[in-house]
């Protein structure tokens, strides 16, 4: 019997996905969550088998719950189930050690196959997800200029991002406006949110 944790903030889809996984003759729902603190605290308690995390909940995301569970939880496998998703969700979903990454728009067939290969020690990735981070391609910019964008990203003041990187204002000004210019962005803020999309932060 395949022991699954399912963690969705939305009540009613969490309730129904839970039914639908009861009709299934291996695989036993052992405990719910609605955010992502209760997702690792359910874990803890009840070492399920596989994790099947919504990449979206209050609290900490399903990505930073999946990374978490393998340090706390070894043996529990995780997978991320999303409405809507960007290529670098994906590839931060991958570097936390994420074995499963679904659109919701799976049918609970599918989904129950795919939790059967998770606990077995595969990996599913949708074609179309996958497909999308691939064509996001490498990042064009410098370790530098992706560390001052991801400062920038939440609207700090040069002056701020200067400090945090024992750096001049107007390299840090460079940096950002070079980073910019290879993204095609109006301005630092717009460059860090395209870099954010594509994973490259």
């Amino acid at each position: 019997m395949i022991r699954v944790l399912l963690a969705e903030d939305e009540h009613l889809i969490r309730g129904a996905l839970a039914s639908l996984l009861a009709l299934e003759d291996d695989v036993s729902v052992v405990a719910e969550a609605g955010t992502g603190d209760e997702a690792l605290a359910m874990a803890r308690a009840h070492r399920p088998d596989v994790a099947v995390l919504d990449l979206q909940m209050p609290g900490l995301d399903g990505i930073t719950v999946a990374a978490q569970l393998r340090d706390a939880v070894p043996e529990c496998s995780s997978m991320i189930v999303t409405s809507h998703a960007d290529p670098g969700a994906l590839k931060r979903a991958l570097s936390a050690g994420v074995r499963g990454f679904v659109p919701k728009t799976v049918s609970a067939q599918q989904l129950a196959e795919i939790i059967r290969t998770v606990c077995a020690g595969g990996r599913y990735v949708d074609q179309e997800l996958a497909a999308d981070a691939i064509a996001a391609g490498e990042s064009p910019l410098t370790p530098r200029e992706a560390e001052l964008l991801a400062y920038a990203e939440n609207g700090a003041p040069v002056g701020d991002i200067a400090a945090r990187a024992s750096l001049s204002a107007g390299t840090v000004r460079n940096y950002l406006s070079s980073a910019a210019m290879k993204l095609g962005a109006a301005n630092r803020h717009v460059a860090a949110r395209i870099a954010r999309e594509r994973g490259w932060l």
